[in-house]
């Protein structure tokens, strides 16, 4: 299977875009933003738990990375509310679960092999700084080498002037409106640059969003070739 899979390109996914598909297993839905491969993938996923479903055991052969969107992600680690991070790095393993129900947004197959640091974080206990421009603040979640992964908060009427992406970037939208000269993105939106794209993003009226950059580049993505 291969959805949104040229990565030197621009993909963009709003609410209601692409249709909630059946995982294998019963109370477990998915909606596919980006893919390479089958039920093992290189893969973005916004996954949908019912109250009372759980995935089987299995090991993160090539790391997962996810952040919950809404109710209580959970596995024998412990319980994630709504605004947690988590990485769970290459050979890593569990059973996720969701008692009551649960959102969220999960890339699998993208870590480095020397990317081995496993950490949750809830956005609310970290600290936002000014990012050089008036109104837009950051909080870091990661850094690994090109890898950078940051909550971004945008005041309402703040801008970033056009720059470039080395490594290109990706932002998931979870509150209000960004905007940029190609549209409107509200919450629920997935917006994918390609390496050494540009723009010049602004909010009128504020927005919170997840963002990665550096980790399109030619050089990164050979690396999951054959995974």
């Amino acid at each position: 299977m291969r959805i949104n899979a040229d990565f030197s390109k621009q993909a963009v996914v709003r609410p209601g875009d692409v249709d909630w598909v059946p995982s294998p297993l019963p109370g477990v839905e998915r909606q596919m933003f980006d893919r390479i491969g089958g039920e093992v993938a290189r893969a973005t996923t916004i996954v949908r738990y019912a109250a009372g479903s759980y995935f089987d055991p299995h090991t993160h052969g090539g790391g997962e990375e996810f952040l919950v969107l809404d109710g209580v992600f959970s596995d024998e680690h412990g319980d994630y509310p709504a605004g947690t991070y988590v990485r769970n790095p290459i050979g890593t393993a569990h059973k996720p679960f969701s008692r009551d129900g649960c959102t969220i947004l999960v890339k699998l197959h993208q870590f480095a092999h020397n990317d081995t640091r496993q950490f949750f974080v809830h956005w609310d206990d970290m600290k936002f700084e000014n990012g050089g421009v008036p109104g837009v603040d950051f909080a870091w979640l990661h850094h690994h080498g090109p890898e950078q992964v940051k909550m971004v908060r945008w005041a309402a009427g703040s801008s970033f002037p056009e720059h470039i992406h080395p490594g290109g970037s990706e932002v998931y939208v979870l509150k209000g409106t960004l905007s940029d000269e190609d549209g409107d993105y509200p919450a629920g939106t997935w917006i994918r640059h390609g390496d050494g794209s540009q723009h010049a993003p602004y909010s009128k009226d504020g927005a919170l969003t997840w963002t990665k950059t550096g980790h399109l580049s030619a050089d990164v993505l050979g690396k999951w070739a054959g995974r």
